[in-house]
């Protein structure tokens, strides 16, 4: 076991995770400051802000684990991470417009009883929408569609109305809640060192702090599925696992491996919890699978692996590709998780990396799904994914280039932000050569949790 190395300069009482924690702090308050500021904040400023903690973050973690005698302060690690997100919430959102559907969504749902069914347009002339809910509906994007988030995401919008209506604050402050309840399972799961890496991340603090995008709210419901799975409380792993996909859809792609060891009636209650959820909403007319829908056969941003067969066939024929070899992925995957003899928590990080690499539309907040996979098993190419995605706000949109389309990118900003992805693919492609591993990263801590009969 190594001593632990003292940083010359820094006092003893001082240790190497408040050095890097003030740093990240002063860069969060700058930007908070910035994005209270008129207009958006500066591109640059943004960007470097992300690298800075990003470099603060992986510098922390690497010293964490060449020097595995001296332990993480896990309060220190927490309070930091508190704070950071308490920058988030006074800085409010950035480079995004979402939060305005979810405060009408709110609205909606808490004056007709149902956010779904009707599209913003619809409402535009209507004389009994009070004046402060006409000004955020005239900022909704895509009004002509009806809402696209689940019914336990209106639930997290419904309770920041109640909070306060039309107020972005008290809808920030659960989302944090939520952001903060994974990273507490998320350290029954990892050691401390992994857990810096969601907890401290700088896309995580930017899209749910500052932007208050709700994925984290399906990210820590899927979270407590696989620890309930892993404990085999299959019951409350398939309650949870419904309410995940009742937040955002995507959540489905891991419902089998949760399940995998499970019996018909725990399927039953994944089905019948899920079904409650949606009828409510389906006895009033409509449900956010409309839109689903359009979203699947129309949306594209920032693609990958889709932007380089868009060229060679139709956008349906491209699509169904995509989705094909995501299919034949995900069976091949769930075959080879089936026949272990233990069932380690599933490679999410490779099933969400999967998908946004096949998929047509990978906004920054997507990689949400995947980090916190990227903790209970560290590599290069996820947490270097989670800096180069942010270049993916570089559009002609957030440039005021109006030669630009608003939502296009300067035709490097793709090479940098994938060819970086690849490269961290490459390096931990022969770190695992060199090391011999066949499945396990040398950082791994847990592979399973203790297992607890019902």
């Amino acid at each position: 076991m190594r001593k632990p190395r003292v940083v010359p300069g820094v006092p003893r009482a001082l240790k190497p995770i408040d050095v890097a924690g003030l740093g990240c702090a002063l860069a969060y308050g700058v930007l908070a400051w910035s994005a209270r500021q008129s207009g958006e904040p500066s591109l640059i400023l943004f960007l470097a802000v992300a690298v800075w903690a990003a470099l603060l973050v992986f510098g922390l973690y690497a010293y964490h684990r060449r020097n595995p005698g001296e332990a993480l302060p896990l309060d220190r690690l927490i309070g930091w991470a508190i704070l950071f997100r308490i920058c988030g919430l006074f800085g409010g959102p950035i480079y995004e417009d979402d939060f305005y559907r979810y405060l009408w969504d709110a609205f909606r749902f808490a004056q007709d009883g149902t956010p779904y069914g009707v599209a913003p347009e619809a409402f535009f002339a209507a004389p009994d929408v009070p004046a402060r809910f006409q000004r955020i509906l005239d900022q909704v994007n895509y009004p002509e569609l009806p809402t696209i988030y689940g019914p336990v995401t209106q639930l997290v919008f419904l309770l920041g109305y109640g909070l306060s209506p039309g107020s972005i604050i008290a809808l920030q402050v659960p989302l944090i809640l939520f952001d903060l309840l994974a990273i507490g399972l998320l350290r029954g799961m990892a050691p401390p060192r992994a857990v810096l890496l969601y907890a401290w991340c700088p896309l995580v603090i930017k899209e749910i702090a500052f932007t208050a995008h709700p994925d984290g709210v399906a990210v820590s419901l899927l979270l407590a599925a696989v620890v309930l799975g892993q404990r085999e409380r299959l019951r409350g792993a398939a309650v949870c696992l419904a309410l995940a996909v009742g937040a955002k859809v995507l959540a489905l792609l891991l419902v089998p491996f949760v399940l995998v060891r499970a019996r018909p009636v725990h399927w039953a209650v994944f089905a019948g919890t899920l079904a409650l959820l949606y009828l409510p909403f389906v006895l009033q007319g409509g449900t956010d699978l409309g839109t689903l829908v359009v979203f699947a056969r129309e949306w594209e941003f920032n693609a990958a692996l889709f932007s380089f067969l868009k060229p060679w066939m139709s956008n349906a024929a491209a699509r169904a590709t995509c989705a094909l070899a995501l299919a034949v992925g995900l069976a091949w995957y769930f075959t080879a998780y089936r026949r272990s003899a233990s069932t380690p928590i599933p490679r999410g990080d490779w099933i969400y990396g999967g998908l946004l690499a096949l998929w047509p539309v990978v906004n920054a907040w997507y990689l949400l799904w995947l980090l916190p996979f990227a903790v209970i098993r560290p590599s290069a190419w996820a947490w270097t994914a989670s800096v180069a995605v942010l270049l993916s706000y570089v559009t002609g949109l957030n440039l005021d280039d109006l030669q630009m389309e608003p939502f296009g990118h300067p035709w490097w900003v793709r090479p940098v932000e994938y060819g970086l992805i690849l490269l961290a693919i490459a390096y931990d492609v022969r770190r695992r050569v060199r090391r011999g591993a066949e499945d396990r990263p040398p950082d791994q801590a847990v592979g399973r949790l203790p297992r607890t009969r019902q």
